[in-house]
């Protein structure tokens, strides 16, 4: 099996780049593999992220290619909408969207090694279509693992090339996005993400 940040993770190209990473300790394997098997039905399970994580302040829903609100796992082509605090942008009639870009799902088998991935791009509103309804430009990737090596589990996030985006075509949005994505790259998306690795290893 091949590294999964090699799998997932966009190269850094532009902007900034941001890794969080968790890590716990099951006593043995089979415990391994019951925690492995939770945190990636919470992994899979966006629409309930916010429940997962303490103190995660932004909001997210899974919908489908045209925008409609959907149960159940992710799949490539699907969309997040996502509701952060503060003004939303105008281009995703107040909301910030992401596309569904990559699913890789490694079950272990006889393995000690496994792991579930989900990778996003910013994106349009798949209805609004008025161009990427996101703070960061088209550029810029996230990935969200969960892997277990043997006893060893650890949540990620890897964002690549986050770069405030600044060619909305209204000046509110551009002002909007220059000012959150400054923010995000500041550190605020990190202690965001942070909040949602724990949640995914249920790190209290």
């Amino acid at each position: 099996m091949s590294n999964p940040d090699s799998q997932s993770s966009s190269s850094q190209e532009e902007g900034t780049q941001a890794h969080i990473v968790e890590i716990i300790e099951a006593a043995d394997p089979q415990e391994a593999k019951l925690l492995f098997l939770k945190a990636r039905e919470r992994l899979f399970d966006i629409s309930h992220w916010e429940n997962i994580s303490e103190g995660l302040s932004a909001s997210f829903d899974l919908t489908d290619k045209n925008g409609n609100i959907k149960e159940g796992f992710p799949e490539k082509g699907d969309h997040i909408r996502i509701d952060i605090p503060g003004p939303g942008s105008s281009a995703g009639k107040g909301y910030d969207w992401v596309r569904v870009e990559m699913i890789e799902d490694k079950r272990a088998g006889d393995s000690d090694r496994e792991w579930s991935i989900i990778k996003v791009r910013p994106s349009e509103d798949p209805v609004m279509q008025e161009g990427v309804a996101h703070f960061f430009e088209a550029i810029a990737t996230s990935s969200f693992i969960v892997t277990r090596e043997d006893t060893k589990l650890s949540a990620e996030v890897h964002g690549r090339n986050e770069k405030p985006n600044k060619k909305s075509k209204k000046l509110a949005d551009k002002i909007r996005n220059t000012v959150t994505g400054t923010l995000a790259t500041a550190g605020i998306a990190k202690i965001q993400w942070q909040k949602l690795v724990k949640g995914l290893l249920n790190i209290k």
